[in-house]
């Protein structure tokens, strides 16, 4: 464990000094692409200067303290400070290309988009806060983290950054007039082709999300960091040329006080232990047994054919006392027996092994037990079917707080844009791209750690950023007065750009973490990367056809009613 814990901790230092300035220059560098503004850039560095800072110092008033997968926190803390931003800027940006001055703008563009930005942050907190209902502290810790950074964000976006736009000489490039921009275009493309769009796309999401039947979850801390770990290198050189590093403990208990010594326990005993040398899982395995029968044919003048458990039960016992008499000083058998001399510990010593194979061992071993030694019932114990067997609590817990924060968010957005159905229909954009990243996953990969359990609840925080965002516009059109087609079309023109911006930033600051040293950071960064693309794809490709079918519905059936109220 110390080894580990050691490892551990160079591994993290070693994300902060390397993946961090990459992943940083990541976003600052797809930022200054989308938005093409250098006074915007710098705005952007403030932000985020700002945000990770108030969470370090909250972490540190709080006195957390930091964890291998805790530093993920601070990465999407900078892509949630650079979403915020983007949103801003390049809504001031597109204003003064229409004229405005430069406080007029920012006046417009904080108007506009200050309830669509609060919604967004607390909606990411509240994803974040569900990863309370994890077992593991890692991802408590980045839960409460990010849930805090993400309102300090918010609380920034709409104080510090319209402040910093309003004294700087930010210019927005001038357009040419009567340009049609790619994201009209996408929006007329979606409009016009909206039931093909709507249908195939509902193909591909039955398709992606069937491969979730091909995940399994593999998690084995001996392979948490990957092979450019010298602890890697050697866990794997001991697991493949000696024994294991994992042990199973089995306490087989004889039924009464000094029964120990009974040649049918001892026997019993004997045969379970012969049963797990069998296994392939397991490396070597140690017994009273073993002692018992090495003693048998020790003083049978070393007869091999004398390794066995003695017919006689008090001979077993005279064979265990003058085995502890011979016992160097300060020595005893009280790591094999306990003090009644009622049951003895059984060691199992497995090779490198996931948390799935450890359990189904130590069910196999239950179902031996039940059939040919039912007094000896025990389960295992020892650090690796605990880790196990918590891993997969930490699952079903992880899958209650999903759907808590589901529930939560989705009377929220009801709430906000007043309608059960939108509210509903928010909720499909977010939810979808998480299981289709994971069914990816299991047709390309198909093994998972523990990273899985935690993908929907913090890819839910952040991609229903993107969803409020367009919505919001949505809303905003129709509340205008214009039908389902042109209030997308609008939310196209409006926030487009800066949708394909923020999830271009999130995406590639996640994606960053391919390159981690730390597999649970490795996966969680590409499933939550993945899954932010499938997100955007759903909000330009899905989401409008969806929202012009089922407002459109909506509409007919309103027209219908007051039809028929004026034939009446």
């Amino acid at each position: 464990d110390i080894v580990l814990n050691r490892a551990m901790s160079d591994a993290l230092n070693k994300e902060f000094k390397v993946l961090g300035p990459v992943a940083f220059a990541t976003m600052l560098l797809v930022a200054i692409l989308l938005l093409g503004s250098a006074w915007g850039t710098v705005a952007i560095v403030l932000m985020l200067a700002a945000v990770i800072l108030s969470a370090l110092g909250f972490a540190g008033w709080a006195g957390i303290k930091f964890y291998g997968e805790s530093a993920a926190a601070f990465f999407v803390l900078m892509a949630v400070a650079v979403a915020h931003s983007v949103h801003i800027i390049e809504a001031v940006l597109s204003a003064m290309r229409q004229g405005m001055d430069r406080n007029q703008a920012t006046a417009r563009a904080l108007k506009l988009n200050v309830w669509p930005v609060f919604l967004t942050s607390l909606t990411t907190a509240i994803g974040f806060l569900s990863l309370n209902f994890s077992d593991m502290p890692p991802f408590r810790i980045m839960g409460n983290i990010v849930a805090f950074g993400a309102m300090c964000a918010f609380v920034y976006s709409v104080t510090l950054l319209p402040a910093f736009l309003s004294i700087v000489p930010i210019r927005g490039r001038a357009g040419r007039v009567g340009k049609i921009g790619i994201f009209d275009h996408l929006g007329r493309f979606v409009v016009s082709r909206h039931m093909t769009l709507l249908w195939s796309s509902g193909v591909l999401i039955v398709v992606m999300v069937a491969g979730i039947s091909r995940i399994e979850l593999q998690e084995n801390w001996l392979e948490l960091l990957d092979e450019s770990y010298e602890f890697r290198r050697s866990t794997d050189f001991i697991s493949e040329n000696f024994t294991g590093l994992e042990t199973l403990e089995y306490s087989l208990d004889s039924g009464r006080e000094g029964g120990v010594t009974d040649v049918n326990y001892l026997n019993s005993v004997d045969s379970f232990a012969e049963w797990f040398r069998e296994q392939p899982e397991v490396a070597h395995v140690f017994a009273i047994s073993d002692v018992i029968k090495r003693l048998n044919k020790n003083l049978n003048a070393d007869d091999p054919d004398q390794y066995s458990i003695p017919d006689n039960s008090d001979l077993a016992a005279q064979y265990l006392l003058l085995y502890e008499f011979s016992l160097p000083m300060g020595r005893d058998l009280n790591n094999l027996i306990n003090i009644g001399r009622s049951e003895t510990r059984m060691t199992v010593v497995l090779s490198s092994l996931t948390t799935k194979e450890k359990i189904e061992l130590d069910d196999r071993a239950q179902s031996w037990l039940r059939e040919n030694a039912p007094g000896l019932e025990s389960r295992a114990s020892g650090v690796a079917i605990v880790g196990a067997h918590s891993i997969q609590r930490n699952i079903e817990k992880m899958l209650i707080g999903t759907v808590t924060a589901m529930a939560v968010v989705s009377l929220l957005l009801v709430f906000v844009f007043r309608s059960v159905r939108l509210g509903l229909i928010s909720l499909i954009p977010n939810f979808v791209p998480a299981a289709m990243a994971i069914g990816l996953w299991g047709y390309l990969v198909g093994d998972v750690g523990v990273a899985a359990s935690v993908v929907t609840a913090i890819a839910f925080g952040i991609i229903v950023d993107d969803t409020i965002h367009f919505m919001t516009k949505y809303m905003g059109a129709r509340k205008d007065g214009q039908s389902p087609a042109e209030s997308v079309q609008s939310a196209f023109s409006s926030v487009g750009k800066a949708l394909l911006a923020t999830s271009a930033v999130f995406a590639l600051g996640l994606l960053v973490f391919g390159a981690s040293g730390m597999t649970n950071n490795q996966d969680l960064g590409l499933l939550v990367g993945i899954t932010v693309i499938f997100a955007l794809l759903a909000d330009l490709l899905f989401l409008p056809p969806l929202l012009m079918i089922l407002d459109g519905i909506k509409k007919e059936d309103r027209g219908n009613s007051l039809a028929g109220g004026k034939d009446n």
